[in-house]
Protein backbone atom coordinates (compact mmCIF):
# COMPACT_ATOMS: atom_id res chain seq x y z
CA UNK A 1 0.00 0.00 0.00
CA UNK A 2 3.01 2.29 0.90
CA UNK A 3 4.65 1.84 -2.18
CA UNK A 4 1.38 2.42 -4.38
CA UNK A 5 0.57 5.19 -2.43
CA UNK A 6 4.55 6.57 -3.72
CA UNK A 7 4.03 5.65 -6.69
CA UNK A 8 0.46 7.84 -6.84
CA UNK A 9 1.75 10.89 -5.48
CA UNK A 10 5.12 10.60 -8.07
CA UNK A 11 2.80 10.19 -10.87
CA UNK A 12 0.64 13.35 -9.58
CA UNK A 13 3.89 15.39 -9.26
CA UNK A 14 4.91 14.68 -12.67
CA UNK A 15 1.50 15.25 -14.46
CA UNK A 16 1.71 18.64 -12.41
CA UNK A 17 5.09 19.68 -13.35
CA UNK A 18 3.87 18.54 -17.13
CA UNK A 19 0.63 21.10 -16.70
CA UNK A 20 3.04 23.95 -15.73
CA UNK A 21 5.74 23.45 -17.72
CA UNK A 22 4.87 24.60 -21.11
CA UNK A 23 3.76 28.06 -18.87
CA UNK A 24 6.73 28.21 -17.32
CA UNK A 25 8.92 27.98 -20.80
CA UNK A 26 6.58 30.27 -22.14
CA UNK A 27 7.51 32.81 -19.27
CA UNK A 28 11.57 31.92 -19.50
CA UNK A 29 11.61 33.03 -23.02
CA UNK A 30 9.07 36.00 -23.16
CA UNK A 31 9.21 37.92 -19.87
CA UNK A 32 12.68 36.72 -18.42
CA UNK A 33 14.32 36.50 -21.57
CA UNK A 34 13.68 39.28 -23.18
CA UNK A 35 14.55 40.87 -19.62
CA UNK A 36 18.03 39.41 -20.00
CA UNK A 37 18.31 40.54 -23.49
CA UNK A 38 17.30 44.45 -22.60
CA UNK A 39 20.14 44.44 -19.59
CA UNK A 40 22.55 43.14 -22.65
CA UNK A 41 21.30 45.95 -25.17
CA UNK A 42 21.49 47.91 -22.19
CA UNK A 43 25.57 47.37 -22.33
CA UNK A 44 25.92 48.18 -25.47
CA UNK A 45 26.39 50.59 -28.23
CA UNK A 46 23.75 49.76 -30.41
CA UNK A 47 22.37 53.11 -32.10
CA UNK A 48 25.04 54.94 -32.35
CA UNK A 49 25.20 53.90 -35.55
CA UNK A 50 23.42 53.03 -38.36
CA UNK A 51 20.54 51.34 -35.15
CA UNK A 52 17.84 50.42 -37.67
CA UNK A 53 20.55 48.02 -40.07
CA UNK A 54 19.54 44.61 -40.58
CA UNK A 55 22.47 43.55 -39.12
CA UNK A 56 23.40 46.00 -36.30
CA UNK A 57 26.73 46.17 -34.83
CA UNK A 58 26.63 45.87 -31.22
CA UNK A 59 30.33 46.72 -29.21
CA UNK A 60 29.99 45.92 -25.77
CA UNK A 61 30.51 49.18 -23.52
CA UNK A 62 29.62 48.07 -20.17
CA UNK A 63 28.19 50.94 -18.09
CA UNK A 64 29.02 53.62 -20.27
CA UNK A 65 25.17 54.17 -21.14
CA UNK A 66 24.39 54.35 -17.43
CA UNK A 67 27.00 57.27 -16.64
CA UNK A 68 26.15 59.22 -19.83
CA UNK A 69 22.65 58.75 -18.33
CA UNK A 70 23.13 60.79 -14.68
CA UNK A 71 25.74 62.46 -15.23
CA UNK A 72 26.28 63.28 -19.17
CA UNK A 73 25.34 66.74 -20.49
CA UNK A 74 23.42 65.50 -22.89
CA UNK A 75 21.10 63.69 -21.03
CA UNK A 76 20.02 66.51 -18.84
CA UNK A 77 16.39 65.84 -19.19
CA UNK A 78 16.24 61.94 -18.33
CA UNK A 79 17.47 63.21 -14.66
CA UNK A 80 15.02 65.76 -14.69
CA UNK A 81 12.23 63.17 -15.83
CA UNK A 82 13.74 61.03 -12.74
CA UNK A 83 12.75 63.95 -10.75
CA UNK A 84 9.45 64.70 -12.00
CA UNK A 85 9.20 60.90 -11.43
CA UNK A 86 10.14 61.21 -7.90
CA UNK A 87 7.31 64.56 -7.66
CA UNK A 88 4.55 61.72 -9.18
CA UNK A 89 5.06 58.75 -7.06
CA UNK A 90 4.72 61.17 -3.81
CA UNK A 91 1.75 63.42 -5.06
CA UNK A 92 0.14 60.76 -6.46
CA UNK A 93 0.26 58.43 -3.08
CA UNK A 94 -0.55 61.43 -0.58
CA UNK A 95 -3.76 62.37 -2.64
CA UNK A 96 -5.21 58.84 -3.49
CA UNK A 97 -4.40 57.67 0.18
CA UNK A 98 -5.93 60.75 1.83
CA UNK A 99 -9.02 61.23 -0.47
CA UNK A 100 -9.67 57.14 -0.21
CA UNK A 101 -9.37 57.39 3.50
CA UNK A 102 -11.72 60.00 3.76
CA UNK A 103 -14.39 58.68 0.86
CA UNK A 104 -14.05 55.57 3.23
CA UNK A 105 -14.36 56.79 6.31
CA UNK A 106 -17.58 58.32 5.07
CA UNK A 107 -19.46 56.00 3.39
CA UNK A 108 -18.37 53.87 6.30
CA UNK A 109 -21.08 55.45 8.19
CA UNK A 110 -23.55 53.91 6.41
CA UNK A 111 -25.10 56.86 4.50
CA UNK A 112 -27.98 56.76 2.17
CA UNK A 113 -27.54 55.16 -1.39
CA UNK A 114 -23.74 54.37 -0.56
CA UNK A 115 -24.54 51.61 -3.41
CA UNK A 116 -24.12 54.48 -5.64
CA UNK A 117 -21.64 56.47 -4.02
CA UNK A 118 -19.16 53.79 -4.80
CA UNK A 119 -20.26 53.35 -8.18
CA UNK A 120 -19.32 57.08 -8.65
CA UNK A 121 -15.95 56.54 -7.24
CA UNK A 122 -14.89 53.61 -8.48
CA UNK A 123 -16.05 54.44 -12.11
CA UNK A 124 -12.69 56.82 -12.70
CA UNK A 125 -10.86 53.48 -12.40
CA UNK A 126 -12.42 51.65 -15.36
CA UNK A 127 -11.14 53.98 -17.86
CA UNK A 128 -8.19 54.08 -19.63
CA UNK A 129 -5.70 57.00 -18.84
CA UNK A 130 -5.63 57.75 -22.65
CA UNK A 131 -9.68 58.45 -21.80
CA UNK A 132 -9.23 60.22 -18.80
CA UNK A 133 -6.08 62.02 -19.66
CA UNK A 134 -7.68 63.34 -22.71
CA UNK A 135 -10.68 64.75 -20.81
CA UNK A 136 -8.76 66.22 -18.16
CA UNK A 137 -6.93 67.98 -21.00
CA UNK A 138 -10.14 69.92 -21.97
CA UNK A 139 -11.01 70.43 -18.46
CA UNK A 140 -7.45 72.32 -17.92
CA UNK A 141 -7.20 74.03 -21.09
CA UNK A 142 -5.69 77.51 -20.52
CA UNK A 143 -8.78 79.31 -21.65
CA UNK A 144 -11.41 77.35 -20.47
CA UNK A 145 -12.47 74.46 -18.06
CA UNK A 146 -11.35 74.76 -14.53
CA UNK A 147 -9.78 77.97 -15.11
CA UNK A 148 -13.41 79.20 -15.98
CA UNK A 149 -14.78 78.83 -12.52
CA UNK A 150 -14.32 81.92 -10.91
CA UNK A 151 -16.56 83.78 -13.55
CA UNK A 152 -18.79 81.83 -12.18
CA UNK A 153 -18.83 83.97 -9.06
CA UNK A 154 -18.17 86.96 -10.96
CA UNK A 155 -14.45 86.63 -10.33
CA UNK A 156 -11.77 87.19 -13.32
CA UNK A 157 -10.99 83.78 -14.89
CA UNK A 158 -7.25 82.04 -13.74
CA UNK A 159 -4.51 82.13 -15.96
CA UNK A 160 -2.66 78.90 -14.94
CA UNK A 161 -1.15 76.93 -17.19
CA UNK A 162 -2.11 73.64 -15.59
CA UNK A 163 0.12 71.23 -18.16
CA UNK A 164 1.98 73.93 -19.73
CA UNK A 165 3.78 75.74 -16.98
CA UNK A 166 7.57 76.43 -16.82
CA UNK A 167 7.66 77.68 -13.36
CA UNK A 168 9.55 75.61 -10.74
CA UNK A 169 9.48 74.73 -7.16
CA UNK A 170 11.73 72.87 -4.36
CA UNK A 171 15.11 73.25 -6.78
CA UNK A 172 18.29 72.22 -5.57
CA UNK A 173 21.31 70.63 -7.30
CA UNK A 174 21.29 67.25 -8.84
CA UNK A 175 25.24 66.87 -7.65
CA UNK A 176 23.47 66.91 -4.25
CA UNK A 177 20.79 64.30 -5.11
CA UNK A 178 22.61 61.07 -4.72
CA UNK A 179 23.50 62.22 -1.57
CA UNK A 180 20.09 63.21 -0.23
CA UNK A 181 19.32 60.03 -1.26
CA UNK A 182 21.48 57.83 0.75
CA UNK A 183 21.02 60.56 3.86
CA UNK A 184 17.27 59.43 3.94
CA UNK A 185 17.85 55.27 3.33
CA UNK A 186 20.79 55.73 6.17
CA UNK A 187 18.14 57.77 8.49
CA UNK A 188 15.54 55.05 7.42
CA UNK A 189 17.91 52.23 8.52
CA UNK A 190 18.99 53.97 11.26
CA UNK A 191 15.32 54.00 12.62
CA UNK A 192 14.77 50.98 12.30
CA UNK A 193 17.78 49.55 14.15
CA UNK A 194 16.83 51.91 16.99
CA UNK A 195 13.16 50.51 16.80
CA UNK A 196 13.94 47.31 16.37
CA UNK A 197 16.93 47.43 19.31
CA UNK A 198 14.37 48.97 21.71
CA UNK A 199 11.77 45.65 20.98
CA UNK A 200 11.57 42.79 22.45
CA UNK A 201 14.44 40.69 22.15
CA UNK A 202 13.79 37.32 20.13
CA UNK A 203 15.57 35.40 17.26
CA UNK A 204 13.63 37.27 14.76
CA UNK A 205 15.22 40.90 16.13
CA UNK A 206 18.70 39.79 16.71
CA UNK A 207 18.83 39.12 13.06
CA UNK A 208 17.30 42.41 11.69
CA UNK A 209 19.69 43.98 14.50
CA UNK A 210 22.20 43.04 12.62
CA UNK A 211 20.62 43.37 9.06
CA UNK A 212 19.89 47.08 9.58
CA UNK A 213 22.93 47.78 11.15
CA UNK A 214 24.91 46.69 8.32
CA UNK A 215 22.65 48.62 6.02
CA UNK A 216 23.39 51.53 8.06
CA UNK A 217 27.00 51.81 8.52
CA UNK A 218 27.42 51.05 5.05
CA UNK A 219 24.65 53.97 3.64
CA UNK A 220 26.31 56.41 6.07
CA UNK A 221 29.75 54.93 4.88
CA UNK A 222 28.50 55.78 1.31
CA UNK A 223 27.17 58.85 2.29
CA UNK A 224 30.52 60.27 3.55
CA UNK A 225 32.18 58.68 0.09
CA UNK A 226 30.25 60.58 -2.07
CA UNK A 227 30.29 63.33 -0.57
CA UNK A 228 34.11 63.20 -1.24
CA UNK A 229 33.83 62.16 -4.40
CA UNK A 230 30.73 63.99 -5.48
CA UNK A 231 32.57 67.01 -7.76
CA UNK A 232 34.32 64.52 -9.31
CA UNK A 233 31.72 62.60 -10.64
CA UNK A 234 29.37 65.68 -11.05
CA UNK A 235 32.06 68.05 -12.32
CA UNK A 236 29.22 71.19 -13.01
CA UNK A 237 26.05 72.20 -11.01
CA UNK A 238 22.70 71.34 -12.49
CA UNK A 239 19.26 72.63 -10.61
CA UNK A 240 16.23 70.59 -10.86
CA UNK A 241 12.90 70.60 -9.46
CA UNK A 242 9.08 70.07 -8.89
CA UNK A 243 7.76 71.72 -12.47
CA UNK A 244 4.73 72.95 -11.62
CA UNK A 245 3.34 71.85 -14.90
CA UNK A 246 2.96 68.02 -13.72
CA UNK A 247 0.02 69.23 -10.73
CA UNK A 248 -2.70 68.66 -13.95
CA UNK A 249 -1.01 65.04 -14.31
CA UNK A 250 -1.35 64.40 -10.16
CA UNK A 251 -4.62 65.93 -10.47
CA UNK A 252 -5.92 63.52 -12.72
CA UNK A 253 -4.03 60.47 -11.35
CA UNK A 254 -5.58 61.16 -7.65
CA UNK A 255 -8.90 61.86 -9.70
CA UNK A 256 -8.65 58.25 -10.74
CA UNK A 257 -7.15 56.32 -8.41
CA UNK A 258 -8.88 57.45 -5.13
CA UNK A 259 -11.37 55.18 -5.87
CA UNK A 260 -9.07 52.27 -5.87
CA UNK A 261 -8.19 52.98 -2.44
CA UNK A 262 -10.83 54.28 -1.17
CA UNK A 263 -12.49 50.51 -1.78
CA UNK A 264 -9.80 49.24 -0.17
CA UNK A 265 -9.74 51.51 3.11
CA UNK A 266 -13.46 50.85 2.98
CA UNK A 267 -13.48 46.69 2.57
CA UNK A 268 -10.80 47.11 5.92
CA UNK A 269 -13.01 49.77 7.87
CA UNK A 270 -16.17 47.23 6.93
CA UNK A 271 -14.14 43.67 7.96
CA UNK A 272 -13.35 44.99 11.19
CA UNK A 273 -15.64 43.61 14.08
CA UNK A 274 -18.48 45.33 15.11
CA UNK A 275 -17.88 45.18 18.68
CA UNK A 276 -14.92 47.37 18.31
CA UNK A 277 -16.80 50.63 17.49
CA UNK A 278 -19.47 50.06 20.03
CA UNK A 279 -17.06 49.30 22.63
CA UNK A 280 -15.31 52.56 21.81
CA UNK A 281 -18.79 54.42 22.10
CA UNK A 282 -18.86 53.12 25.34
CA UNK A 283 -15.75 54.32 26.33
CA UNK A 284 -16.30 57.56 24.82
CA UNK A 285 -14.41 57.89 22.43
CA UNK A 286 -16.10 60.09 19.16
CA UNK A 287 -15.67 59.25 15.66
CA UNK A 288 -12.41 60.94 15.55
CA UNK A 289 -10.81 59.06 17.89
CA UNK A 290 -12.38 55.94 16.99
CA UNK A 291 -10.74 56.15 13.30
CA UNK A 292 -7.73 58.00 14.91
CA UNK A 293 -6.38 55.64 17.53
CA UNK A 294 -8.54 52.31 16.75
CA UNK A 295 -9.69 52.02 12.42
CA UNK A 296 -6.60 53.36 11.23
CA UNK A 297 -4.21 51.43 13.22
CA UNK A 298 -5.59 48.20 11.91
CA UNK A 299 -5.53 48.90 8.48
CA UNK A 300 -2.25 48.68 8.07
CA UNK A 301 -1.24 46.53 6.02
CA UNK A 302 -3.63 47.71 3.30
CA UNK A 303 -1.84 50.87 3.62
CA UNK A 304 1.41 48.78 2.56
CA UNK A 305 0.01 47.02 -0.46
CA UNK A 306 -2.15 50.63 -1.75
CA UNK A 307 1.18 52.25 -1.65
CA UNK A 308 3.36 49.40 -2.92
CA UNK A 309 0.16 49.46 -6.01
CA UNK A 310 0.09 53.18 -6.49
CA UNK A 311 4.00 53.35 -6.71
CA UNK A 312 4.45 50.59 -9.05
CA UNK A 313 1.07 52.14 -11.30
CA UNK A 314 3.06 55.73 -10.53
CA UNK A 315 6.18 54.18 -12.97
CA UNK A 316 3.61 53.67 -15.64
CA UNK A 317 2.43 56.81 -16.36
CA UNK A 318 3.25 56.88 -20.23
CA UNK A 319 -0.33 57.44 -21.33
CA UNK A 320 -1.56 60.16 -18.89
CA UNK A 321 0.84 62.08 -19.32
CA UNK A 322 1.16 61.33 -23.58
CA UNK A 323 -2.52 62.06 -23.96
CA UNK A 324 -2.49 64.73 -21.27
CA UNK A 325 0.60 67.16 -22.24
CA UNK A 326 2.52 65.22 -25.17
CA UNK A 327 5.82 63.64 -25.58
CA UNK A 328 7.32 66.68 -26.39
CA UNK A 329 6.62 68.66 -23.64
CA UNK A 330 9.62 68.58 -21.41
CA UNK A 331 8.18 69.84 -18.29
CA UNK A 332 5.75 67.07 -17.77
CA UNK A 333 8.20 64.77 -18.52
CA UNK A 334 8.64 61.24 -17.38
CA UNK A 335 11.07 58.37 -17.70
CA UNK A 336 8.50 55.85 -19.68
CA UNK A 337 8.59 58.98 -22.20
CA UNK A 338 11.95 59.29 -21.88
CA UNK A 339 12.35 56.04 -23.20
CA UNK A 340 9.84 56.15 -25.67
CA UNK A 341 11.52 59.20 -27.38
CA UNK A 342 14.85 58.03 -27.26
CA UNK A 343 14.22 54.28 -28.80
CA UNK A 344 11.47 55.21 -31.53
CA UNK A 345 12.60 58.73 -32.15
CA UNK A 346 16.03 58.97 -31.59
CA UNK A 347 16.62 55.28 -32.50
CA UNK A 348 19.32 54.96 -29.35
CA UNK A 349 18.68 51.65 -28.32
CA UNK A 350 20.57 50.87 -25.84
CA UNK A 351 20.44 54.31 -24.09
CA UNK A 352 16.75 53.18 -24.11
CA UNK A 353 17.33 50.13 -22.76
CA UNK A 354 18.92 51.45 -19.98
CA UNK A 355 16.32 53.86 -19.13
CA UNK A 356 14.14 50.46 -19.28
CA UNK A 357 16.32 49.15 -16.90
CA UNK A 358 16.42 51.34 -14.25
CA UNK A 359 12.77 51.88 -14.80
CA UNK A 360 12.71 47.64 -13.67
CA UNK A 361 15.00 48.48 -10.59
CA UNK A 362 13.07 51.06 -9.45
CA UNK A 363 9.71 48.85 -9.84
CA UNK A 364 11.87 46.04 -8.55
CA UNK A 365 12.64 47.83 -5.12
CA UNK A 366 8.81 48.29 -4.47
CA UNK A 367 7.77 44.89 -5.32
CA UNK A 368 10.30 43.01 -3.84
CA UNK A 369 9.64 44.80 -0.30
CA UNK A 370 5.70 43.72 -0.89
CA UNK A 371 6.47 39.80 -1.65
CA UNK A 372 8.56 40.19 1.40
CA UNK A 373 6.10 41.47 3.31
CA UNK A 374 3.43 39.32 1.96
CA UNK A 375 5.51 36.05 2.76
CA UNK A 376 6.10 37.29 6.87
CA UNK A 377 2.42 37.59 6.85
CA UNK A 378 1.84 34.14 5.83
CA UNK A 379 4.49 32.26 7.46
CA UNK A 380 3.66 34.54 10.59
CA UNK A 381 7.00 35.60 11.01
Amino acid sequence: MRAQHGLGRRADTIKSILVILPSLILIGIFVYGFIGNTIYVSLTDWGRGAGLAERPVKNFVGLENYVQLFTGFIHARFRQDLVNAIFYTLFVLAGTLGLGLLLAMLLDRAVRADALFKTVFLYPMALSFIVSGTIWRWLLAPSGGINLLPTVFGAEKWEFLWISSRDTVLSFNWQRFPQIVLIVLSVIFTALLLRTALARKSVHSRKRILRFAALALAGWLLVLLFGAIREKVLPYPEPHGFNLATLGIIIAAVWQYSGYTMAMFLAGLQGLPAGIRESARIDGAGEIKYYWHIAIPNLRSITFSAVIMLSHISLKMFDLIFAMAGADNANTGHPSVNMYLTTFRANNFAVGAGIAVIMFMLAALLIIPYLIHSYRERAGL
